[in-house]
Parts: structure tokens; sequence; C-alpha cells
């Protein structure tokens, strides 16, 4: 009888967790079991690997070989494990020292032929092998994502045969290295310098971008609503690497490839009016438990066009990450907490044909339509968003004028600036900011204080939605590089929450 096991990692929602591959060579009638909660991919990599054992020339033992994927309560998913199966029969059989495996963690998956063939999720297995002070030898495909997570511990190898020449030191393995440090810009779709008009529309979004705050946009049809949306990329801030390490462990449960140059990358989500509940918020089938669109936005934005024409569970939905970052996704038997915190960007009209309060009077909305309409926004919701806008009509002399605003890129100076000061003061962004940290970080003089107080009490704003002004009020402070809140932040934060009253429908 002969036993060793080999180290390897699952993908359990963001999540790492090491697994134990053990084999265990017995006599018997030649026969190959698998056991340890394998999903239907991991039960195929019986053939794969006694093929590619084969080709290789090491021959596949002819024992009872019995594989265990400890621990056997974590569902294992993905071809990944065909390398470390693979590594372990060879180890048992006596073609590998035991001692050599000690320090080694292993993924990839094998061809009938022996190449190994690239996995998703090379970038968080590197970051969880690093801190286990292991090596990580992967196909040499995933090995440019790999190395961001351990860039002094990642080998990538072509062909099983080559990582056996690695691990017995016939012929070595050259580690991966970063080709670059350097995160590639990528050009906005659209400037905010092609924006005509809508100076505080803009002014309203820079706000938005500096304190990474949620936005509610209304208006008529083309006023420029989806297009201000979609300058926010090109002023956002690149992702910390918390951040991009977080989203990169959601993308894998999502089985998408990471890309080395653009994993630092702001995500920009936008998902149909159309969503399920299971691809907005996340879920699946069995132990299938996959990331929604919430997940997928971490770190990024969350841009719902046509807000009104949302389903208002689904909007409802939102309420729990909005607030606390993470979404749980729970079935029968398993449950998943995946990060979802991200910034909330949403565009509506004022009514169902969207000329509600146009100058030519042109709505052509009954009072039943209108307030079908507007229930579909709960008050809970809109309280959780923290900047509210309407935007004009256009002018034909402000449409054919040439545009003399600010591009993104001076824009995106002012929100870098603000928000390495919010780094440096508070460690975050002000949207992140608790109760107790606005009273440290963001005093209030006694007129600010007195006109926040006055407000809340003639708009009856929750408590909630004096955090969020006083949040907004900071951002503001902080974009103007003034230390402390003045009372004119404080007025402008509640313009811009309170100065918005025609979605209820009763004005």
């Amino acid at each position: 009888m002969a036993f060793t096991c080999v180290y390897s990692r699952a993908l359990w929602g963001a999540e790492t967790p090491l697994v134990r591959v053990e084999v265990h060579l017995s006599g018997g009638l030649p026969q190959f079991n698998l056991v340890g909660l394998p999903e239907a991919e991991v039960r195929e990599s019986r053939d794969r690997v006694r093929a590619a054992l084969n080709h290789c020339g090491f021959g596949f033992p002819l024992q009872r070989v019995t594989v265990n994927l400890a621990p056997a309560e974590l569902p294992k998913h993905s071809s990944r494990y065909d390398l470390p199966i693979a590594i372990g029969i060879l180890a048992a059989s006596h073609h590998l020292p035991h001692a050599l495996l000690e320090n080694w963690e292993f993924a990839g998956e094998l061809g009938l032929n022996g190449g190994l063939c690239a996995i998703h999720g090379a970038l968080p297995m590197a970051v969880a092998v690093a801190q286990a002070g292991h090596w990580l030898m992967v196909a040499r495909a995933s090995a440019p994502e790999a190395v961001h997570g351990h860039p002094e511990g990642v080998y990538g190898a072509t062909h099983l045969r080559e990582a056996w020449d690695h691990l017995t030191g016939c012929s070595l393995l050259p580690p991966a290295h970063l080709e670059s440090q350097e995160t590639r810009e990528v050009m906005p779709d659209i400037d905010l310098a092609q924006i005509r008009g809508q100076a505080q529309a803009k002014r309203v979004l820079e706000i938005a971008a500096g304190g990474r705050h949620h936005l509610l946009l209304v208006g008529p049809p083309g006023v420029g609503k989806s297009l201000l949306a979609r300058c926010l990329p090109g002023i956002c801030t690149p992702m910390t690497e918390t951040e991009a390490l977080a989203l990169a462990a959601i993308r894998a449960a999502h089985r998408e490839t990471v890309d080395p140059i653009l994993w630092r990358i702001r995500p920009f989500r936008h998902p149909h009016h159309s969503v399920t509940t299971a691809a907005l918020m996340g879920g699946g089938q069995g132990t299938h438990l996959h990331p929604g669109e919430v997940s997928l936005a971490h770190g990024g934005t969350l841009h719902l066009d046509e807000l009104g024409e949302f389903p208002t569970h689904l909007l409802d939905m939102l309420r729990e990450p909005l607030e606390s970052g993470q979404v749980a996704v729970s079935r029968a038997a398993h449950k998943v907490i995946y990060p979802a915190r991200f910034q909330l960007v949403g565009a509506m009209n004022p009514c169902p044909c969207g000329y509600r309060g146009h100058p030519a009077g042109r709505c052509r909305c009954t009072q039943p339509q209108l307030e079908r309409y507007t229930r579909r926004l709960s008050g809970p919701f809109l309280d959780r968003i923290d900047l509210q806008w309407e935007l004009p009509s256009l002018t034909a002399e402000e449409l054919m004028a040439e545009s003399q605003g600010e591009s993104s890129n001076i824009v995106r100076q002012r929100v870098i600036s603000a928000q390495e000061r919010q780094q440096e003061r508070q460690g975050m962004t002000n949207e992140s900011l608790g109760s107790d940290a606005l009273h440290r970080v963001a005093p209030l003089s006694a007129q600010a204080r007195k006109l926040l107080l006055r407000a809340a009490d003639h708009y009856e704003l929750s408590v909630r939605a004096v955090h969020r002004v006083w949040r907004v009020a900071r951002t503001i402070a902080d974009l103007g590089t003034e230390e402390s809140v003045s009372e004119s932040a404080i007025a402008e934060a509640l313009h811009y929450r309170t100065g918005f009253r025609k979605l209820d429908s009763s004005t």
C-alpha cells in the first residue's frame, strides 16, 4: 500500500479554501475511485488523468486507486484538480519523492496528451498560496494572472512532463515574472467635455465620484442622463489592490478570466431592467452559487438605466448590499457571502412618458399611471441614495453651442486628490464613514450644524438621510480642499437631496 497527499485550492464563493488531494494505492482489482463531493467535471478527471499518465510514459497503476478530496463537505468544482491528482498518483507510485511536495500547491486541467490548460481563479488562488508560504504550479497560460497574487512563487508548465522534470530537478522551470507593474489606462467612451450644457449635473457627478456616493439622475429623454453615467469611469480612481483582489475572486466564481493588465480598472456593470433576481443578486442550482451583478460591480459602478422600469422587488433587494456592502446567496444546504460594495448610479424619466414638467405641457400620463410608476421606488430605497438630481431640458442654443466644459481628465485629478485626502485622514472613502467617524473627521461649525438640524426637521429626514447628507458635505469640502465642513457645503449637499421633489406624485 502507498499513500501521499498533495495540496490544491477550491473556489467557494470569493474564498479559496485549501484542499488536500489524498491518493491511496492498494491491492485488488484495478479500479479508480474519486470521493470527496466531486461534481461531474471533477469526476471526469479520472479519464483525463489516466490518459495523460499513459501518454507521458508513466503508466497508470494496475492497483486499486482511491483519491479523496478533503474536506469532504466542501463541494469541488472545475477541472483544476487534474494536475494535483496526477502528481499525487505519481508520488504514490514512487515516480516522485513525497518530501518534494510539502511546500507545493497545484492547479491545472490536463489534456489527454498531458498538456496543461488554463483555469479560472488563478489570481485569488495565488494570493492564498502566498499567504500559506507555498509555491504554486499552474499551466503556463495561467501564470501571467497568478503572478500578480504571488510575485515570487508561481511556476508555469505547458505539460505534465515539464512539471515532473521541475519537481525532480531534471529540468528547472523559470519562475513567472511580472511583465509590468503599470495598470493600463482605459480611455472612457464619453468625455465630460463632449456633453453640452448640464454644468450642475457634471458637478453632481464629480461629487459622486469624489466620495463614491450613490446617485440618481432624473430627467426627460435626451438630456444626457445615460451619457453622464458613462462618463463616471473616466473620472474614477484606479482600484486599490485589496478591491482588485476581491473582484478577481468574484470573477473567478463567475468563471471569468482576469486580464492581468486591466485587473485594477473599476468595473462598470449595466444590467437591463428585465434582469432576473438570480442574475442581479446571485444564485444558481445545487452547489453552484454564482455571484450576481451587484457583486461583479464590487469596487465599481452598477448603472441601472431606466430605473423606473425595474420591478419593485428587485430594487428593494438592493437595500441590504447598499447598506452592508455584501450579499448572502443562500440555498437549502449551502450559503455563500459575496462582497458587493458598489456605487449605484440610476437614471430614469420623471414619468412613464418622460415629459412630466415639460414647458410645452407634453406629458400624457394619467394620475394612476404616475402613481404606479413612482411607487416602484420605495421610500427606504430612495433614502439610501445620497445624491438625487433632476436634469433640465436643453434649449436648441445649448445643444448647438461649442462645449466649453472641463475634460474628464481634469475632473479626475480633483477626484484623485480628494480621495487621497480621505485615505490619509480616515483610511476609506467618505461613503463608508460611520456615524462615530463622521463626528471625528467631519466636525461641523455651529452654523452648519444649525442648518442641518433645521433641514432635518423641515424635510423630515431620517437619521440615515442626515448622515448621508453629512458624508456628501465632507466630500464637497474635500474637493474644495477645505479642512472642515462649512455651512455652504451642508447647504449644497442638502440641495442635492431635498431640491428634487417631483418624484413624489402628490406634488
